[in-house]
């Protein structure tokens, strides 16, 4: 894969993180696996930002471990689609919202361009709330003095400017160390049941019968499998770097870029993999502290931290989830800021400041988490952390077409072409989420 220039939209902001990951050919396997180690990684925060946790709680605590396979199978879909992103960033070079302003009628790529922004502003909306929440929860502040701390998270990315892309991925995996550790520290002093957490994991449309549990279920899809992700990945990858032909003339250029996309793979599935684990550990963690069979179960995010310390028997565990919330949010802001900046310039060719664009969006986002917590309450957070989730799964379709699409054309790929078994899976995951939105639209509708 060449070597991106300063300008390109692969660095976490252009012409402000500077390099990629040189990785040669001549290094043994195990070495060029942790090279490519990274963009899975950056991708995997935004399934584990707060509204991740809302969607979680809610409904472990009122669900129990019905809806962890909803957990698996959203987690698998997510696999399978950041793989197709991946791939189409190696193969061409370009990342996905590119392809769109190259392919598609001006008129529709602002719509495409329009509801990318919206899933963002959606995703930044959920951060600014766990965040703001975990510092009322840590600090004793006020839920509103904790959204308006929330904006000196700019201060962060400006600290971030002329470092490299290794160390912003370390600093991630600090953060996702950080979730892992607290969520299962907690598990340990929860112990849940496993045979019940092994009954969850199995696919039941029974499960999904009553409507609380299918909002949810949507809700989850929403925050597991992030429309944005879809662009941010296929220009990440592009920061991982081979000393062979892009243009990929010969066979033995093709052979190489073979490799590029079989070690991109294992890190997009190992890094999910992860995700999913942390996905999982915050709804069996709801359900085994909160479920009570017949209702009556904690239904919001705060009356989780609670009411944690004296079902654990200890403060401690208390101050984990708080930890771990904050980490969360503080972490999905890094892929929050990298995927406006790849949509911004994929979609409409503008380049700001990468601290402007944080600015742009963090603002979008406050007023209306401001105007949230003001007038419906303090205990509105987890509905509204919820319904951000659902407003990213509706987005989702607009994501997954162009994908799907473009990824399938042998114009595009050559032999890199989703073989017919790849599209049919990635077709069917898509009729799935479409008719799922549209179901609950309608719902809404007839209420």
């Amino acid at each position: 894969m060449r070597k991106l220039p300063r300008t390109a939209t692969a660095p976490f902001c252009p012409s402000e993180v500077s390099g990629t990951v040189n990785v040669p050919e001549s290094l043994p396997l195990w070495r060029k696996i942790l090279r490519f180690a990274g963009p899975g990684l950056l991708v995997s925060v935004g399934y584990m930002d707060p509204g991740n946790w809302a969607t979680a709680i809610q409904g472990g605590s009122q669900f129990g471990y019905d809806l962890l396979f909803v957990v698996v199978l959203s987690s698998l879909a997510a696999i399978v689609l950041q793989c197709l992103s991946m791939r189409l960033g190696i193969v061409t070079g370009k990342d996905l919202a590119v392809h769109c302003r190259e392919q598609y009628d001006p008129r529709l790529n602002k719509v495409l361009w329009l509801f990318a922004e919206l899933s963002i502003i959606a995703c930044d909306l959920a951060e600014v709330l766990g965040c703001a929440l975990a510092f009322k929860l840590l600090l004793g502040v006020s839920l509103p003095t904790g959204v308006a701390l929330t904006a000196l998270d700019t201060i962060i990315v400006l600290t971030l400017k002329g470092r490299g892309f290794r160390q912003l991925e370390a600093i991630v995996l600090g953060l996702i160390a950080t979730i892992a550790v607290c969520l299962f520290s907690e598990l340990a002093l929860i112990r849940p049941d496993w045979h019940a957490v092994a009954a969850g994991v199995v696919p039941s449309l029974q499960k999904l019968e009553p409507r609380d549990a299918l909002y949810l279920a949507i809700g989850i899809l929403g925050a597991t499998v992030m429309p944005h992700n879809l662009y941010l990945h296929s220009s990440v990858v592009q920061t991982r770097v081979m000393p062979f032909d892009v243009i990929r003339k010969t066979e033995d250029s093709r052979g190489r870029l073979a490799e590029a996309i079989k070690l991109s793979r294992i890190d997009t599935i190992v890094s999910l993999a992860l995700a999913l684990f942390i996905n999982g550990a915050i709804l069996v963690l709801a359900a085994a502290a909160f479920y009570k069979p017949g209702g009556g179960g904690v239904m919001e995010i705060d009356q989780a931290y609670s009411l944690l310390a004296p079902i654990a028997g200890t403060a401690f565990a208390a101050i984990l989830f708080g930890l771990a919330l904050l980490a969360s949010g503080q972490s999905s802001t890094f892929t929050g800021t990298i995927a406006g900046q790849v949509i911004m310039e994929g979609f409409m060719k503008w380049k700001i400041p990468c601290w402007q664009r944080r600015l742009i969006t963090r603002a979008l986002a406050l007023a209306p988490a401001m105007i949230g917590v003001l007038t419906l309450g303090e205990h509105a957070v987890g509905r509204m952390l919820v319904g951000s989730q659902v407003v990213l799964s509706m987005q989702l379709p607009f994501a997954m077409y162009p994908l799907i699409r473009l990824t399938g054309k042998r114009s595009l790929m050559g032999g890199f072409a989703n073989a017919w078994w790849t599209s049919a899976l990635a077709w069917f995951l898509f009729v799935v989420i479409s008719a799922a939105n549209m179901w609950m639209v309608w719902q809404a509708i007839v209420d």
